[in-house]
């Protein structure tokens, strides 16, 4: 694989169509560096006996989640172009679908020619799902299973291929990442494959006035009261949005990068070191988290990225605003290290803690902030 500064160039798949698929990866141009050494949770607080994994569950039987994750042609097409344009991974393979929505990489899988498919999903969009499977006369190919991956029984012992698309935002949120971890343990062969197996995670840092000015510095004076403190609570939780590449100042990092067919449940759990480096005289109001996905099983390397400099996905981009702004002269670095774990009340939730410094001509800073991702 070629790539500039370890970051990798996914191949723009609207290169090569096939049979309608199009338009599925993304180009990511930008220059990271390595380490040296998706769906709101939705809250109803009239029913207080749910679980936080029964309102995850409930929020995926509304078509509309599914409808905004099928037309998103990056995500989507992309695990298209990797199974059509790599059948030999698939073709008469048994496959598990590890929350599988509609069914549709269930349906990309029977297409290609795998023996079985076993489609696993815990909503109740696991009963659509069967009837889609049936109206497109796949019934004899795929089997969907309704129930939670941990707790479902497959009629088989062990599977050639597990496919999933567990990415939530800030990859990790939701932690769906630990469903696909204990199928892989229970059922996967030895020399198995998993789609996608590599995932990795980048920060950069951003200017961002108007926003921060729009959305937390406006709880300062409200029609002439101070509300300051939900604009900490504001800080707190980070926002999903789309990064225009213009407001980039810094280079971007390679925070973790996860081998999904080789890690161990608690690998997602980390700390990482990073060092932005200014590209230009700025200010510095944010930083923000995107990542990449890969297959590395392919005839050759596919997937997609999620960052401010590709084709804009439905996970969009992670924002996280500092306290301080922070004004940076060009070469100057912010240093300091993330924290991510699950949250210990709600595992679907994720804590963020962030450390970071600058010592540069016009500004000195150093600070710790912790955000929750909910």
């Amino acid at each position: 694989m070629s790539n500039s500064n370890n970051h990798v160039r996914f191949e723009d798949a609207d290169e090569v169509v096939i049979e309608d698929a199009a338009e599925s990866s993304n180009l990511d141009h930008s220059m990271c560096d390595p380490v040296s050494d998706s769906v709101p949770h939705l809250s109803n607080e009239q029913d207080d006996d749910k679980t936080s994994a029964d309102y995850y569950f409930d929020s995926y039987s509304h078509f509309g989640i599914h409808e905004e994750m099928l037309k998103d042609t990056v995500r989507t097409k992309t695990y298209q172009n990797v199974i059509y344009q790599n059948r030999f991974l698939v073709k008469d393979k048994v496959v598990l679908d590890v929350g599988a929505g509609t069914g549709i990489l269930s349906l990309f899988c029977a297409k290609a020619g795998a023996k079985h498919v076993y489609a696993v999903e815990c909503s109740h969009m696991a009963d659509m799902a069967k009837e889609i499977v049936e109206v497109n006369g796949y019934s004899d190919v795929v089997t969907v299973l309704k129930g939670k991956i941990e707790e479902i029984e497959l009629p088989v012992d062990k599977v050639d291929i597990i496919i999933s698309e567990w990415m939530g935002y800030f990859l990790l949120f939701e932690n769906m990442l630990n469903s696909v971890l204990y199928a892989r343990d229970k059922w996967l062969v030895d020399d198995g494959v998993v789609l996608p197996d590599k995932a990795s995670l980048y920060l950069t840092a951003i200017e961002d006035a108007d926003y921060k000015e729009d959305k937390i510095e406006f709880w300062n004076n409200v029609y002439g009261f101070d509300m300051s403190c939900i604009k900490k609570q504001a800080l707190v939780e980070p926002l999903v949005d789309t990064v225009d590449q213009k407001q980039i100042a810094t280079n971007c990092q390679l925070l973790k990068t996860m081998d999904i067919s080789k890690m161990a449940p608690g690998d997602a759990s980390f700390t990482a070191p990073f060092k932005l480096v200014a590209e230009r005289d700025d200010y510095i109001h944010a930083l923000v988290a995107y990542f990449d996905v890969s297959f590395t099983k392919c005839h050759k390397l596919m997937g997609f990225s999620t960052g401010p400099r590709s084709r804009t996905t439905h996970w969009k981009q992670t924002v996280l605003y500092l306290e301080d702004v922070l004004t940076v002269c060009e070469g100057e670095a912010i240093v300091g290290s993330m924290t991510v774990a699950p949250n210990k009340k709600n595992p679907r939730d994720v804590d963020i803690m962030l450390k970071y410094s600058l010592n540069g001509r016009r500004c000195n800073a150093s600070r710790t902030q912790y955000y929750k991702m909910r």
